[in-house]
């Protein structure tokens, strides 16, 4: 039985996570939210792969080398609402995508409430905090277990 494994790749200033707008994106760094969701990988017997990047071309990258893993969970970030290139390469990757976003962004400025990524993911989770990316992972896990019993 080969291991599964999942990328959680991060855009641009999430690095920032726990200094950056507190009241509405927590106290939780991203290096915590990463650890986080190892652990919720290994409680499923899958692996976590963390990435961030403050680079749209590297984000591309990445999303391209983990296409055909299990699965991604992508928090764009700004570039949600504004890469076509992000886009164009979940299209053509196979491995399913969740979007993944701390903050609500349907309750946020207009701009924000505009995804590329939404029509391309399987699925998108947000508003609920660092907790989304864990919920990410328990979705990708079940949908992983149920392509192995089919």
């Amino acid at each position: 039985m080969t291991t599964k494994k999942i990328a959680v790749l991060n855009g641009p200033n999430l690095n920032l996570l726990g200094k950056r707008e507190p009241d509405l994106y927590g106290t939780l760094t991203l290096a915590q939210i990463e650890d986080a969701c190892r652990t919720r990988g290994k409680l499923h017997g899958v692996e976590i792969h963390c990435r961030q990047t403050n680079n749209e071309g590297e984000l591309v990258s990445w999303i391209q080398e983990f296409g055909d893993s299990d699965g991604i969970i992508l928090n764009a970030a700004a570039y949600t609402h504004t890469s076509v290139a992000l886009r164009d390469v979940l299209k053509a990757i196979v491995a399913p995508c969740i979007e993944v976003h701390i903050s609500n962004i349907f309750a946020r400025e207009e701009f924000r409430q505009v995804s590329h990524v939404a029509p391309v993911a399987i699925g998108t989770i947000c508003g609920l905090g660092a907790k989304g990316y864990e919920l990410a992972i328990e979705a990708l896990a079940s949908l992983v277990s149920a392509d192995d019993r089919n």
